[in-house]
C-alpha cells in the first residue's frame, strides 16, 4: 500500500525541505491516483490570489518600523477562503502558500464549504508590547480590508495569535464598514460572537480520530500510552482530553524540553505547572527530564507531534516506536519518513484529517455569527464530532477501496472534491 509522490525530496535535508514543495508533492500524488486532467492540476497548483502589504507601525519608543504582511488565498471553489494568521519570525510567502493549499484540501475533506487561505507577519510577538501588537494587527487587517469579509475570506488565530488579535481585527473591520460583523473572523472571544468549544477544538479533533483509529484495532483509549510533542493550545488540549478518557500520557514537551513518567503524568497538575512556568514543562517535579529528540523515539502506542513541521524525518524515523502517529501539527512527518512508517505498518493519521477539529468549529462559529444564534458547548462538540468521525470513516473507506494509505486516501478525497467542483463550475470566461 506504499506509493511514492511524483516529486522526490531525496536531495533535500530535512532542515531544507520547502513546505510549498511538500504540499505540491501531495497534490501531484493525489492527482496521479485520481488521474486528474493536467489542466485541473495546473489550476489547483497555483493560489488564486497572493497579497503582500506594508505595515507601518509606530513603536512605543517613537520609532517607525515597516513590516510585511502576507495573505494567500488558494481556492474559493467550494466557498469563502478560510485560514489562520500567524505571527512568527519564520513566516515566509512560500510557507503561507503551502498552508493555504493544505487548508483547501482539509476543508473539502471534512465537508465544510470553505476554500483555503493563510496569512502571516514575520515577527516574534514576544518582542512587542501589547499596544504595538494591537497597532500591527489593526493596520494589517485594514490593509487587507478589500480582500476579507464573511462571504470572502474569514481569518482565524494561528501560531502567535489568539482571540485577542481576532477581537482587534473584527473591530477594525467593523469600524470601517460601519457596523458589527462577527462573521469576519473566527476564534473570537465569547463576548463578541465567539463559539463555545473553540479553544479545545483542535485537540478534541485529535482525540476523536485517535479514539476511532484505536477502535478499528479493537482497543479503547483506556490505558493507552501516549506521547505528545508540544504543549501549546493543541497539545495541551489533546493531553487533557486523552487523560480524561483514561489514556496514560507518559511524556509531553515544549520547545525547551520535555518531561516523562512511565506510569503516566498528572495532566491537570502539569497544565497548572506550565501556566506558572512561562508555558514550559521543564522541571515538573513529578517526572523525569527528556529532550524533544528522545521523546519522539519513546516506546508508546500513540505519538502526537503537535509542535512544528519536519520533526520525524528519514534521519530519526527508524527509531520511532509508536504504532499510531496523529499529526496534530502541520507536516510534522516528512515524505520519506511517512513512506518508511507506512511500509512498517504504522498508522499515520494525516494532518489534514487529524488537526481539522479547529477549522470545523471555526465553521460552526461562522454559522452562528451569520445567524446570530449561538449554541451551547454540548451542541458544538456534538456537531464537530459528527463531522470528524464522518471524515475519518470516509478516509478509511477510501483507503480500502483504492488500496492506498490513509494519507493518500485523505488527499484523494480532498483534492477530488475540489477538482469535481471546479469541473462542475467550469472555467470562466
Amino acid at each position: 500500500m506504499v506509493s511514492t509522490p511524483l516529486r522526490s525530496l531525496e536531495n533535500h535535508s530535512p532542515a531544507h525541505i520547502c513546505p510549498f514543495d511538500q504540499a505540491c508533492s501531495y497534490l501531484e500524488w493525489a492527482a496521479k491516483e485520481l488521474k486528474l486532467d493536467q489542466g485541473l492540476l495546473e489550476i489547483l497548483s497555483h493560489p488564486r490570489k497572493v497579497v503582500t502589504v506594508s505595515i507601518p507601525v509606530k513603536l512605543d519608543n517613537g520609532e517607525v518600523r515597516v513590516l510585511a504582511g502576507h495573505r494567500v488565498q488558494h481556492s474559493d471553489v467550494l466557498g469563502p477562503y478560510k485560514g489562520g494568521i500567524r505571527y512568527h519570525p519564520a513566516v515566509t510567502l512560500r510557507e503561507v502558500s503551502a498552508l493555504a493549499m493544505l487548508m483547501t484540501w482539509k476543508c473539502a475533506l471534512v465537508g465544510i464549504p470553505y476554500g483555503g487561505a493563510k496569512g502571516g507577519i514575520p515577527i516574534d510577538p514576544k518582542r512587542y508590547t501589547v499596544g504595538e501588537l494591537e497597532r500591527i494587527s489593526r493596520r494589517y487587517i485594514s490593509e487587507l480590508i478589500k480582500d476579507i469579509g464573511p462571504a470572502v475570506d474569514i481569518p482565524a488565530p494561528d501560531m502567535g495569535t489568539s482571540a485577542r488579535e481576532m477581537a482587534w481585527m473584527m473591530d477594525t473591520y467593523s469600524v470601517n464598514v460601519g457596523h458589527a460583523v462577527p462573521g469576519v473572523v473566527t476564534g473570537k472571544p465569547l463576548s463578541i460572537g465567539g463559539s463555545r468549544g473553540r479553544e479545545m477544538a483542535t485537540g478534541r479533533g485529535v482525540m476523536i480520530v485517535v479514539r476511532e483509529a484505536l477502535a478499528d484495532q479493537g482497543k479503547s483509549l483506556v490505558g493507552v500510552r501516549v506521547v505528545i510533542q508540544g504543549f501549546g493550545n493543541v497539545g495541551c488540549a489533546a493531553a487533557e482530553l486523552l487523560h480524561q478518557e483514561g489514556a496514560k500520557v507518559i511524556a509531553v514537551s515544549t520547545g525547551a524540553g520535555g518531561v516523562f513518567s512511565q506510569t503516566g503524568l498528572d495532566i491537570p497538575a502539569l497544565k497548572a505547572y506550565a501556566a506558572n512556568n512561562r508555558k514550559s514543562v521543564v522541571g515538573f517535579p513529578q517526572g523525569e527530564s527528556i529532550s524533544n529528540a528522545d521523546l519522539l523515539t519513546l516506546p508508546c502506542d500513540v505519538l502526537i507531534p503537535a509542535a512544528l513541521e519536519n520533526q520525524i524525518t528519514e534521519e530519526n524515523v527508524n527509531q520511532v516506536q509508536a504504532q499510531i502517529i496523529a499529526e496534530a501539527a502541520n507536516g510534522p512527518v516528512t515524505l520519506e519518513a511517512n513512506l518508511s512508517l507506512e511500509a512498517r505498518g504504522v498508522t499515520v493519521l494525516p494532518d489534514i484529517l487529524a488537526n481539522a477539529g479547529g477549522v470545523v468549529v471555526s465553521y460552526l462559529e461562522w454559522v452562528q455569527g451569520l445567524s446570530y444564534v449561538f449554541w451551547d458547548e454540548e451542541r458544538v462538540n456534538r456537531e464537530m464530532e459528527h463531522l470528524m468521525v464522518q471524515a475519518y470513516r470516509q478516509v478509511i473507506q477510501q483507503s480500502k477501496t483504492r488500496q492506498v494509505t490513509l494519507r493518500l486516501a485523505a488527499y484523494t478525497l480532498g483534492v477530488g472534491r475540489v477538482a469535481q467542483a471546479l469541473t462542475d463550475r467550469g472555467l470562466y470566461p
